[in-house]
């Protein structure tokens, strides 16, 4: 174990903290001791090292302590400190919602680059075809046309697809209330609460089935059961189980919703699905099955897993 410092300066206590979580097998140790100090401190993890020969008062070392042993024990650090970033925002988070993850920042690129294509088809002009080459994640212009996410948790997609796109108007829906008591209060914080209309739902059932939206994305419970029993402790202990397992093969919620979509979304628009490890060719042939849609794709994240799947929805006469 790391031997206490003589004097608990910034940099001390940082230097020990890290050894500490090592010797514990927590993850990331540095920067896990970086990211509660600061919080500690209510300053930035740079500050850190800019008053590093500050020591700490007592009742500060108290507290700073007091989150380590929780992390020592597994809590998520979003969860001590309230927050994460997620697309540049400052995103609240309790142990009532699901920590964002960076990897679900693709499922909103590919809706970004979806809203675009939508507007393309709308404006007259050519559509996503085969030979259209690639954008990347270009932001698309402003549109007044509505979307859907089914499952918003802490309202992170949402809430940067509504900074991103300031003339759309959404829906949100979550089965939790608590989880949507978390998503208004971050609309609330990002200025965007008016142009977000949340909803307790199952699935689609608060809605009627009307073709209203442009998009329909959702980041649904995808673990599987077998996964779910391997997950680390952190996860498995802490984060909400509903907002996680998926069923015997992850696919549950997927399913459902797969076959309720084609009656929500406009023709020409859009159905986005962040999904697990090997899930993408299953949704894929969910999609295809329902016959609903004209044009179907996988979206790969940075780790190289296809981690979306997109499907365009099939005008009437199509």
């Amino acid at each position: 174990m790391a031997v206490p410092p003589a004097s608990w300066t910034i940099l001390a206590t940082l230097r020990w903290t890290a050894d500490y979580f090592r010797t514990k097998g927590v993850s990331e140790p540095r920067a896990a001791a970086e990211i509660l100090l600061a919080h500690t401190l209510s300053v930035s993890r740079l500050d850190l090292y800019l008053r590093y020969d500050q020591p700490l008062n007592p009742e500060e070392l108290a507290r700073f302590k007091a989150l380590v042993i929780r992390r020592r024990a597994g809590e998520p650090v979003a969860y001590l400190t309230g927050h994460r970033e997620f697309w540049s925002l400052d995103i609240r988070v309790t142990p009532a919602v699901l920590i964002p993850r960076p990897e679900t920042e693709v499922l909103v690129a590919a809706a970004l680059e979806a809203a675009r294509f939508y507007e393309e088809n709308e404006a007259g002009r050519k559509g996503p075809g085969e030979d259209q080459p690639k954008t990347g994640n270009r932001k698309p212009e402003t549109s007044s046309f509505l979307g859907l996410e089914v499952g918003v948790g802490s309202g992170a997609v949402v809430i940067a697809l509504a900074t991103e796109l300031p003339r759309m108007a959404w829906v949100g829906l979550d089965t939790s209330g608590g989880a949507l008591a978390v998503a208004r209060d971050n609309a609330r914080r990002q200025a965007v609460l008016d142009r977000v209309h949340f909803l307790q739902s199952d699935l689609l059932a608060a809605l009627r089935p009307t073709a209203a939206f442009a998009l329909l994305l959702a980041n649904l419970p995808y673990v599987p059961r077998a996964q779910w029993e391997r997950l680390p402790r952190e996860i498995k202990a802490f984060e909400p189980p509903g907002a996680l397992l998926g069923g015997e093969d992850g696919l549950d919620l997927i399913r459902s919703l797969i076959r309720q979509a084609p009656q929500y979304v406009k023709g020409g628009g859009w159905v986005l699905l962040e999904v697990g490890d090997q899930q993408a060719q299953q949704v894929t042939a969910l999609l295809q099955q329902s016959g609903a849609y004209d044009r179907i794709e996988s979206i790969k994240d940075f780790s190289g897993m296809e981690r979306v799947v997109r499907a365009r929805r099939r005008n009437a006469a199509g």
